[in-house]
């Protein structure tokens, strides 16, 4: 089961967050099917987006996290609600590269640096929050620290790990921390969490020696005093059904219904947990019938 901590230092400067997400990318890995470049870069932006979304206020608040740099991985998304609940897909789970300069899967490679990170927040009001920032690295942590920096002005430090088994490509383990300074924060504040990020061991190589994503907070903050604020079970975790789906399938418009009618079946696959929902032609009138009045 994942785990996730959020932590906030008893003067008040700066908050840290961190989670397990091992069993969340497992999970994705094996819905999607994924390549272990692709598990990676896909197990990096659910892990993010789990982070980012466990700082939603709203029950019903959700943020959506979408990558495309012009990479063979395509478009990577990811979703998250309030507790941390993620799903995600990415559009080439087949992709394969080399490693990379320093014997590392290619992520960066696979996502590309020629497009932008987007990052939507749904928060019940009339219309989204939609914050856009030009990719940095391709890495992912790199690129949610950017955009954090130009589009909410809040100082942030993000670290994200994959660890992908070459030999079965299964997940050894997931996870991250994120770190952001609130507006209490002194000059100090900021020397200190660079003193103490400056050495940090990777996310990955903590919870190969098993690291809870508490000792984690600690292990990257070892300068403050941590008080924790809450602690989640995020999961994997798709919310389609099939009475979305006709939702889905009425905004598609009169004309494009009345088309798809025409075909005896019609069947819609979930992006996200890759469940296949089936409609009659008869089902599909039903539902443009409906959708007229």
């Amino acid at each position: 089961m994942a785990n996730l901590v959020r932590c906030i230092s008893s003067d008040g400067t700066l908050s840290i967050m961190a989670a397990n997400t091992t069993d969340i990318v497992a999970s994705a890995t094996q819905i999607h099917g994924t390549t272990p470049v692709a598990s990676a870069a896909l197990g990096r932006l659910l892990t993010g987006a789990s982070l980012m979304g466990s700082m939603l206020k709203g029950d019903n608040d959700s943020i959506t996290l979408r990558l495309n740099g012009g990479g063979d991985a395509g478009s990577i998304i990811a979703v998250s609600d309030s507790v941390g609940n993620v799903r995600g897909y990415v559009s080439n789970p087949n992709v394969e590269l080399p490693l990379n300069s320093k014997g590392k899967l290619d992520v960066a490679g696979a996502v590309g640096t020629d497009g932008f990170l987007t990052v939507m927040k749904d928060l019940g009001l009339k219309e989204p929050y939609i914050g856009q920032t030009p990719i940095v690295t391709g890495e992912i942590a790199e690129d949610i620290t950017s955009y954090y920096a130009t589009s909410e002005q809040t100082p942030t430090v993000c670290a994200l790990g994959v660890l992908v088994d070459s030999r079965d490509n299964s997940i050894i383990n997931a996870g991250g921390f994120l770190i952001q300074l609130l507006p209490t924060a002194y000059d100090d504040t900021i020397d200190a969490v660079e003193r103490c990020i400056k050495d940090v061991l990777p996310v990955t190589t903590m919870l190969l020696q098993g690291f809870e994503p508490k000792d984690i907070c600690k292990a990257v903050l070892p300068e403050f005093d941590l008080e924790v604020l809450d602690e989640s079970s995020p999961e994997y975790r798709c919310n389609c059904s099939r009475q979305r789906v006709q939702s889905a399938l009425i905004s598609m418009g009169q004309e494009e219904l009345t088309e798809i009618s025409k075909d005896e079946h019609t069947e819609v696959c979930c992006h996200f947990c890759t469940q296949k929902y089936s409609f009659s032609s008869s089902e599909i009138k039903e539902i443009l019938k409906n959708a007229k009045k």
